[in-house]
């Protein structure tokens, strides 16, 4: 195996790769699984990493889908897919190491994983191929600790002497061509119904009712977005609807620029609402029995809504009330 890229652990400032001492050359990998919101939630760790190492190149391992995120953001250099079955044999143990992936590995001067690796059967894997620092983080935050989310997933940073580190995901860049102005007088809601899991999901018929009074009394554009999850969810709901549009599976950046130019979005705890979040628009969550501490979306721009019943003791007019308030104070 060629060990040309090879490089020495990032804290050594005797290595000719390190960016230890003055963060101005090296390679570092952030490996990251999980959803979209678990990737939107890790930007804070990627936004931190560009922050202290500027002149880093930093590469993202994940779902292409939303590693795009990071690259669009500015926060990574290049990404590769994580579901590459080439890949297999360092989640076995003793496995039988891919060449390419072997030297891709080795080429960097730190590793920071988020992966499910109860075993260690990865970590042990990667020692076998690469001398990089390796700095692990939770594969999901916990619940029930008073703490954010974004907190429990920075936190491996501090083994950097990197504390304090802006907690709140952002995507500069992505929004830039957006006039305040035109985004101050739209009269566009966007609603996404729907989540990871049905528990956390505002019923279809309340959804409806909404939906139908705002298209008879109100001169809102309407738009409903989703993707294969939401199956025919959002066509029936958009149904005879002649304000109420449907935008299904756009590309994330895309996704995110029509969240962050609506007048006000309206979801459920999901990787969307954080999308949203993350974009810096106006937000309403309905919230149901995720604890609120840790994964709601972190932004002074964002609301929750709830009942002490949960999601089925909310009712449609309740909602739509909130909602007319947020699209007033503008």
């Amino acid at each position: 195996m060629s060990r040309d890229l090879q490089s020495g652990p990032l804290s050594d400032p005797s290595h000719p790769r390190s960016v230890g001492t003055h963060r101005s050359q090296g390679r570092m990998l952030v490996i990251r699984g999980g959803a979209m919101g678990d990737f939107v939630l890790t930007l804070p760790v990627l936004a931190a990493l560009r922050r202290a190492f500027p002149d880093t190149h930093i590469e993202v391992l994940g779902y292409p889908r939303v590693t795009s995120l990071a690259l669009a953001a500015g926060y990574a250099d290049g990404t590769r897919a994580l579901e590459s079955r080439e890949l297999a044999g360092f989640f076995a143990r003793k496995g039988d190491l891919d060449r390419f992936w072997s030297e891709y590995f080795a080429g960097f001067n730190l590793v920071l994983s988020y992966l499910y690796d109860p075993d260690l059967f990865f970590q042990t894997n990667l020692a076998r191929v690469s001398r990089a620092q390796v700095l692990v983080g939770r594969h999901r935050p916990e619940d029930g600790l008073g703490q954010h989310a974004t907190h429990q997933l920075l936190r491996p940073l501090e083994r950097l002497a990197i504390f304090e580190a802006d907690p709140t995901p952002r995507l500069p860049g992505l929004l830039a061509e957006l006039d305040p102005g035109e985004v101050g007088l739209s009269r566009r809601v966007v609603i996404h119904p729907g989540s990871g899991s049905d528990r956390k999901n505002w019923a279809e018929e309340r959804w409806r009712e909404l939906l139908v009074r705002w298209d008879r009394t109100t001169d809102w554009e309407v738009e409903l977005v989703g993707g294969e999850a939401e199956g025919e969810r959002l066509e029936r709901l958009a149904g005879g609807l002649a304000r109420v549009q449907v935008v299904r599976n756009e590309p994330l950046p895309e996704l995110a620029r029509r969240l962050g130019a609506c007048r006000l979005f309206v979801g459920h705890d999901s990787g969307v609402s954080h999308l949203a979040a993350a974009a810096g628009a106006r937000g309403l969550v309905l919230w149901g029995p995720s604890d609120e501490a840790t994964w709601r979306p972190r932004s002074d721009r964002f609301m929750t809504l709830r009942h002490a019943d949960g999601l089925a003791g909310l009712e449609s007019g309740v909602v739509d009330a909130r909602v007319h308030e947020l699209m007033e104070e503008g």
